[in-house]
């Protein structure tokens, strides 16, 4: 039987991706659905939209309609280097005097590119990845990066531990790996003597 899931994956692979059923049912919407006459009202959705004497309810800005339709909302803390969301660092010269504060970000989980930041429920500004400002990358991406570079990882360890294994009596390199230290994490940002 098709479209059954098996282990958590579907058990036959998506024939479009994300982005091509985006694009697929945005085509349908313009092209099928507003052209096709409606059969209540009798005209296509597209000329009742565009007739004379009926006005859409509408957000102030085409920013206020996407914070409505596609942005996710998170509680963040604006650090000195910027904010950090899913592993990359936005930035934006705007939140300098907003260092220690709690914000809102709002992102599209389609292009992980830009946020908007809040404070206090207004708006503040738009930071970037300086990393990716250039590049549509997805949220689906930075997992998908994440969870192959886990498994590389857990791979290397698993070859490590076998080869220390083969020196060593049987059980000796587990406890040995059971009771070492674990190494510090060292922070990457530079702080002054005065930070301290």
């Amino acid at each position: 039987m098709s479209g059954n899931i098996v282990n958590g994956k579907p058990e036959t692979p998506p024939k479009l991706s994300l982005a091509d059923l985006d694009a697929v049912i945005g085509a349908w919407i313009t092209e099928t659905y507003n052209v096709r006459t409606h059969r209540e009202t009798g005209l296509p959705p597209l000329t009742s939209w565009c007739a004379d004497g009926w006005l859409p309810q509408m957000p102030d800005s085409i920013d206020d309609l996407d914070l409505l339709l596609v942005m996710v909302a998170k509680p963040r803390l604006v650090r000195r280097d910027g904010v950090h969301f899913q592993g990359l660092r936005f930035m934006s010269t705007i939140l300098a005097p907003y260092v220690g504060e709690s914000v809102t970000i709002r992102y599209d989980p389609r292009d992980l590119g830009e946020i908007r930041v809040f404070h206090k429920n207004r708006f503040l500004c738009r930071a970037i990845s300086p990393e990716h400002a250039h590049e549509t990358i997805t949220l689906k991406d930075i997992q998908t990066a994440r969870a192959a570079q886990r498994r590389a990882l857990r791979q290397q360890i698993n070859e490590r531990v076998g080869v220390v294994a083969q020196y060593f009596p049987e059980g000796t390199a587990r406890r040995a790996a059971e009771t070492a230290p674990r190494p510090q994490r060292k922070s990457k940002l530079r702080t002054y003597q005065s930070d301290d």
